[in-house]
Order: C-alpha cells, then structure tokens, then sequence
C-alpha cells in the first residue's frame, strides 16, 4: 500500500525537493499543502493532489488532511510562526486521523558550534544568544508535550546546514562573492554539520515508515565530515574566485542602539504591529510626539544624502556564522543509522557537482568547472531505502 504523505510548506526548498522526489521514485503518494494557490507554481507540473491551507488555520489543515497517513511539517519563519503553527497542526493531524506528525527542527537546538560528544541526548538549552535556536527547542518540547496526550505519533529531525540547488547557503555565498562582501571567520576551518537536501529527504521517508521512531529525535547529516572551506571551494573556483583570497574576520559585538535606533526597533517589533491595531489613533499620535520630543529629528533627506555618498560597507561577520564558522564537532547520526536504517544516498562530491551545474542554470556566471579527484568520486545516486532495505 502506497505511503499517504502530506508536506506542509511543499513550496519552500526542503518541501518543495521532498515533493519531487518522493513523487518521481513512486515512494509516496504525495500530497502538497501551501499557505497561498500563488505557491503552487513550482509544483504545478506534477498532477499532485495539493491544497491550500494556513499553517495557523486548524480547520483548514484537518480538511487538507484527511486521508494522510502521515504529515510533514516543513514550515519556515520566524519564532512566531514556528511556534504559532505547531498546537493548530497537531491538533488539526489528530482530528483528521493522522498516524505520523514529523517536525523538521534543526541541529542549531545544540547551538552553531556543538561541544565535542553532544548526541540527542545532550540536554537543550532555549537561553541561546540566537533567537531561532531558542524557538526550535521550545517547538520541540512543545510537541513533545502534545504528543504526551495526544494520538499522532511523532518523530522530530535535526537537519545541519542544509545544501545544494536553491539552498540559500549556497545562493547567499555565490552572490556574496560576486557582490564583493563575502567573507569567512577562521579560515572556514571548521566543520560543517552540512547535509545534502536529497539525504534529508531520505531520512523524512524512513521517519515516516519505521514504526519504532514514535516519540524520539534523530540527527542526521552528511556521510562525510567537512569544513565550511571544503563547501565553498568548489563555488569560488566556479565562479573565478580564490578562496584564500576573501576577507577572513572576526565577530565584533555590535554597540548598544541610540535613541533613534531603539525607537526603530520598537516601532517595527512584532508586538507593535500588534499594538496599532488595537491602541486608538489619537493616543499612537500622542505617543509619537512625546518620543519626537525626546530625540533628535529624523531626516529622510539627510539620511539618503549620506547613504548616496557613503563608500560600499565592509563585510561584518554576524554572530551565527562566526559560531559555525568555529564549530569544532561533527554531529553523529548513529542513532538514525541504528533505528531509522539512514544511509547518505548522495556523496559530497556528487552533492557539489549538481550545485554548481544548478548555480550555472540560474544565471551565475560559471567559468570553469570543479574537478574532484579519484578519492572524492562518490555514489552518483543510490536508491532510497526503508530499515536498510531497498524499497520495492
């Protein structure tokens, strides 16, 4: 009997590969589920039963369930949307007579540069400085937590740095090369807990299928262990960069706001937003002069004169990627090895080849090819398995 799969958030890169190739191999009997019919465009080629339902919309999602044997959650976002979305999708899973509710997460629950032995067993901290690491833990005891009183089993997924066509890991650096701002923390010298989008979807296929993974967490990642210089090598070589030549740089704690950057921050915060829907106009205005009066007085037209003949910015390293850039630890995925039968279908080298052949599609401007040698020549593509056997 064909595997029923619903992917929520079938538009993004994760669920949008999940779709095609669980679809192409006949692995599953694949259904898309995307916040807006807009979303459909990329998956339009496949006659896919999809749906359009919010992440957020309990109804909708129970009626876009129906007849699912398991759900992917692969909605991205902010901590509001990562955390607003679990409760109305479980609940809506549970109703429509869902088995499986399977959460993408992320291997940053153990922060960008994990200590030397953390597994799944190392306990999770949410007080990280990076604000999206504290959201992840908190969505996975959240679920957990559901799943304690509810009837949808759950199996949760700690992706690394997820890569290949369309990755904005990739994109973001290519583009950063040719825009002149990138940069690396410590050479690129440490490791990079990367995984090939192709292996990920290979562990999502074997969550959905072993009966024994109810109620726990996997790590998975690439076979090999790599640095951040081993990935980004091949695409300034494509693109006719040296990578010993980009600027390497440290993390510099960023000052304290002034005034009018405080107020900034406010005024865009998410809880503001919320709060001028609900605050009366006369008191937003009253509120504003009185801030007006405290600072000095904004000018757009001064502002924009001096953005106009200010020199390009330096490249500042930002907090998260100083910490990966220094992670000194790959993350092990043993335990999906033992109890999901996870195998890498894909080697490194083969991952970089389809990058850089995407990099060329799309428009980069791709000089010379990457040559691996011998030793580097991996698997061009095995088959999908389930529990170490290959799927009929």
């Amino acid at each position: 009997m064909s595997l029923k799969l619903a992917i929520i958030g079938a538009n993004g890169f994760i669920g949008s590969r999940a779709v095609e190739l669980l679809h192409l191999e006949g692995l599953a009997e694949v259904r898309p589920i995307v916040r807006s019919i807009n979303s459909l465009a990329r998956l339009s080629r496949f006659d896919l039963d999809c749906r359009v339902a919010d992440a957020r919309d309990q109804a909708a999602l129970r009626t876009a369930l129906e007849g699912c044997d398991a759900v992917v959650h692969a909605v991205s976002g902010d901590p509001a949307t990562i955390l607003g979305s679990l409760t109305p999708m479980y609940q809506a899973a549970q109703q429509a007579g869902v088995k499986r509710f399977i959460y993408l997460s992320s291997a940053s629950v153990h922060g960008q540069a994990p200590a030397p032995g953390t597994d799944e067993n190392t306990p999770l901290n949410d007080r990280q400085p990076i604000v999206y690491n504290n959201a992840k833990v908190r969505a996975e005891r959240r679920l957990l937590s559901l799943r304690k009183t509810g009837g949808v089993e759950l199996v949760i997924l700690r992706p690394g740095i997820v890569v290949g066509p369309r990755s904005w890991w990739i994109s973001s650096f290519a583009s950063s090369l040719l825009a002149g701002d990138a940069y690396l923390v410590n050479q690129g010298q440490g490791i990079c807990n990367s995984i090939y989008v192709d292996n990920l979807v290979q562990a999502i296929y074997l969550a959905a299928r072993t009966p024994q993974a109810d109620g726990q967490a996997f790590l998975v990642g690439d076979a090999e262990t790599i640095n951040w210089a081993d990935l980004y090598t091949p695409i300034a070589h494509a693109l006719g960069f040296d990578l010993n030549e980009v600027p390497n740089l440290e993390y510099v704690k960023p000052p304290r706001l002034n005034w009018n950057g405080l107020i900034r921050k406010v005024r865009t915060s998410h809880r503001a937003r919320h709060l001028r829907k609900i605050v009366p106009k006369a008191l937003r205005r009253a509120i504003r002069a009185a801030l007006t009066r405290e600072a000095p007085p904004l000018s757009p037209w001064a502002d924009r004169t001096q953005t106009r003949n200010r020199p390009p910015a330096s490249p500042q390293a930002t907090l998260e990627m100083a910490l990966l850039y220094r992670c000194p630890y790959k993350l092990p995925h043993a335990k999906a090895q033992q109890v999901l039968g996870y195998e890498p279908v894909v080697s490194f080298a083969e991952a970089s080849r389809r990058t850089l052949g995407w990099l060329e599609f799309s428009g980069y401007p791709v000089r010379q090819p990457w040559h691996f040698s011998s030793n580097e020549v991996g698997r061009a593509r095995a088959p999908l398995t389930c529990a170490g056997q290959p799927v009929p």
